[in-house]
């Protein structure tokens, strides 16, 4: 019998040369190699000998029943042909068993396989065939059964059955013309004989060529699939990907992967037979996971190896055998360092402020929530410091936000460098940062470390070559005795510092009940605010101006006044800045602009109706449309409505806010600056075309008796005022001393209690009504 050589074998498990699975179908019709096929032509070879060896000696046996009754010139050619022929064919076999196997081997086409089996079996029936019908009967059935025994030489055709069934039917039709022909002459029983024997080779060929192509299948499927996963698992170790191992029972080391003995700096001979978690640093969490005998995936572990620390992370499965007896776990792992360090970096980042390299408001929380957990398991308390700089805005908005950056960077330092140890230091975003301290038994020193810190950040600031001076407020909680959460003592601590800048900024504030109090009762505010805006509770009041040449009635300043119906009065000063910090003042305001169109229609044309525009709506691109809209519905012309702003809007981009400016004067309607004096320095907007009076603080008008440089100021204003082509109104008048200075420094409109408290809108029609009675008398 023909043996493959051992490349031989290995071929027959290759894997197909695009990597596609290996579901096998019994006959592959592309031309490329597979498996199936190299295992039919190297089984094929290995048969070759036997199905050659059976076609001569089963020629040999006819040459000798022939030999006297056929020329010998007949049977001695044919004897050597089909000799020639089979030995031709044994020498192609072997050869394609060589040639056409593996992945650059050719396949050899089924037609061609078939067609050279037909045609030695038509080599070797062609005498018997030629010379039948003159053979004598016993001949004839001599001749006969020899060739139904060779069909059994189909035997060396079942690795391929298609050349089985080719060789089966060439000689069953063979036979059958046979026995045609000497149908007469060769004895029935004979000839059910030669066709038992005949039946009987086609039966058992066939079923044991299906049962040998099935067996192929089966071999080359799962030789193929094992050389895929070995070839997988030395990819995965050789790759660097991971590395693989296995423990017995005892949790002893059967099996270690090189690059894991690479990675611990030991030979294998030293962790085979020792326990894994010993090797592996003594992992409890590891000795657990293998006493539970169940899977498990993902286990990080940190190792110290020579080259330092290394953290992997290893998955096993239990090994279980045939009767369910527990044997060990196999498993894989993987050197997950670099990912480790790569999540540590990712993870530094994000609680990281780019800016000035501090915690940011995230990992703040965090911190905070660690110090309040040790606080309140140690019962030592902590701290949160909220810091908010002061008159940083102007910084950027004067020197540009590189700078505004620089500075930020150098408060930074400051805030590390003053506390030291005793405390983490973030940034909350803008101009705003957090301390935590996580060890505040001592008040005192808390104190004192504020009292530090205000200092230190109002020290001058060097920033390429510009000095620039700040200061901060702080606010600060202790915890867990003023907030037992994370949120809640930053919300104290927040509730400070709104007291430390309401009490003048520069200073430190500490939360107290009181404190909380009156944050309850803002938050109240801020709901019967809303419940006022939906119920109308407001109301406005009325405060005459006066013409400063003959003191008569020229119009009103409108004044929003708001009776609680539990509070009672609550004064602008209160309820305006929670109408602002809630959002609620755009609301409010457009209220007020409507209600002062309303109550001016019913004036005559003369009488104006001043009311003030909160910065929060100044800055509305859709003012401009509210306050048409309202001119329109009351049908007032623009020039009777005036709208006061302060200095503030001057702050930070006033681009799209004198657009809005410019589209009210558009209207037609007045535009003057209020309180002007006390705020910022906005006299070069005053060029820009868009106000047509300026408004003396009442805080001039009043000290002008006894300070002698506020009437040098407000001549100072009236005369800027008049190079502008605008009016001058004084507030605050109360005395008729005051009026006579006014009316002397050259103010054009007065306004004050000497002429008028605010009045209901009932009390203003009245003077209306007087003065037109007065106009009609005269």
């Amino acid at each position: 019998m023909y043996e493959a050589p051992d490349r031989y074998k290995r071929m027959i498990s290759a894997r197909l040369p695009d990597g596609e699975s290996l579901g096998l179908a019994s006959d592959p019709s592309d031309n490329a190699s597979t498996p199936l096929k190299d295992v039919q032509l190297i089984s094929r070879a290995q048969l070759a000998p036997f199905f050659a060896a059976a076609n001569i000696v089963a020629a040999l046996m006819m040459a000798a029943a022939l030999w006297g009754d056929v020329d010998e010139m007949l049977v001695v050619p044919w004897a050597l042909a089909v000799a020639g022929i089979n030995l031709l064919a044994l020498h192609i076999a072997k050869t394609q068993a060589i040639t056409h196997i593996g992945r650059s081997g050719r396949r050899v086409p089924d037609w061609m396989m078939i067609g050279e089996v037909v045609l030695r079996a038509a080599v070797w029936l062609s005498l018997p065939l030629y010379v039948f019908v003159g053979l004598p009967p016993g001949g004839q059935v001599i001749a006969a059964s020899i060739a139904a025994g060779l069909g059994v030489a189909g035997l060396g055709l079942v690795v391929h059955p298609r050349s089985v069934i080719g060789w089966m039917s060439t000689f069953t039709a063979g036979l059958a013309a046979a026995l045609l022909l000497g149908r007469n002459t060769v004895p029935f029983q004979h000839m059910l004989s030669i066709l038992f024997t005949l039946g009987v080779s086609i039966f058992g060929v066939l079923n044991v060529a299906r049962w040998a192509f099935e067996q192929l299948k089966t071999n080359a499927t799962f030789s193929a699939q094992s050389e895929s996963a070995s070839l997988l698992l030395q990819e995965y170790e050789q790759r660097g990907v991971g590395w693989l191992w296995q423990v017995d029972a005892e949790n002893r080391v059967t099996y270690i992967s090189s690059r894991m003995t690479a990675l611990l700096g030991r030979p294998a001979s030293q962790l085979l037979g020792h326990s894994m978690p010993s090797l592996l640093g003594g992992h409890a969490e590891l000795g657990r996971k293998l006493l539970e005998k169940q899977p498990f995936n993902a286990l990080d572990m940190e190792l110290q190896t020579a080259r330092g620390p290394r953290w992997i992370s290893i998955a096993g499965d239990p090994i279980i055998d045939t009767a369910g007896r527990f044997e060990g776990f196999r498993g894989v792992g993987s050197d997950i360092t670099e990912m480790r360090q790569t999540q540590e970096r990712l993870t530094h980042l994000a609680n990281m402020d780019v800016l000035s390299g501090l915690p940011n408001r995230g990992r703040v929380r965090q911190l905070l929530g660690d110090a309040l957990r040790q606080a309140t398991a140690n019962n030592t308390p902590c701290a949160i410091l909220f810091l908010d700089l002061d008159g940083f805005k102007p910084v950027n908005d004067t020197f540009g936000h590189p700078k505004g950056d620089a500075v930020l960077r150098a408060v930074a330092k400051r805030l590390v460098d003053e506390v030291g140890a005793d405390g983490h230091v973030g940034r909350m975003g803008g101009d705003e940062f957090a301390i935590v301290i996580t060890d505040a038994q001592s008040r005192k020193l808390v104190e004192q470390l504020c009292d530090r810190i205000i200092v230190s950040i109002k020290e001058p600031y060097m920033i390429d070559q510009t000095e620039i001076r700040i200061g901060v407020s702080v606010g600060c909680a202790f915890g867990p005795i003023d907030g037992a959460t994370v949120d809640d003592l930053i919300l104290k601590a927040d509730l400070a510092l709104y007291q430390a800048k309401d009490a003048g900024r520069g200073v430190a504030r500490y939360f107290s009940s009181e404190l909380q109090s009156e944050q309850e009762d803002r938050v109240r505010l801020e709901q019967d605010l809303r419940q006022a805006v939906t119920s109308k509770q407001f109301h406005l009041a009325f405060q005459p101006l006066v013409s400063a040449k003959n003191q008569k009635l020229v119009g009103f300043e409108a004044l929003i006044r708001w009776n609680h119906p539990q509070r009672g009065f609550v004064p602008p000063g209160v309820f305006i800045p929670v109408a602002e910090e809630s959002g609620l003042m755009v609301q409010i305001g457009e209220w007020v602009i409507d209600e002062a169109c309303r109550a001016v229609a019913t004036w005559p044309d003369p009488i104006t109706v001043a009311l003030n525009i909160s910065p929060k709506q100044i800055v509305l691109p859709s003012l401009p449309n509210v306050v048409s809209e309202a001119l329109a519905r009351w049908k007032v012309p623009g020039n009777r409505i005036e709208l006061e702003v302060t200095e503030g809007v001057f702050l930070g981009d006033n681009g799209p806010t004198l657009d809005v400016m410019k589209r009210l004067r558009a209207l037609g309607v007045g535009i003057a600056l209020d309180d002007f004096g006390t705020g910022y320095s906005s006299i070069g907007y005053l060029n820009k075309a868009i106000f047509h009076k300026l408004k003396i603080d009442g805080s001039f008008v009043r000290d002008c008796g006894s300070r002698p440089e506020n009437v040098a100021i407000i001549k100072s204003i009236v005369q800027l005022a008049k190079s502008f082509r605008m009016s001058v109104t004084a507030e605050g008048v109360e005395t008729a001393e005051d009026f006579e200075r006014m009316r002397e420094l050259g103010c054009d409109t007065i306004q004050g209690y000497l002429f008028g408290k605010p009045l209901s809108y009932e009390r203003a029609n009245q003077m209306v009504v007087g003065l037109g009675a007065k106009r009609m008398a005269g």
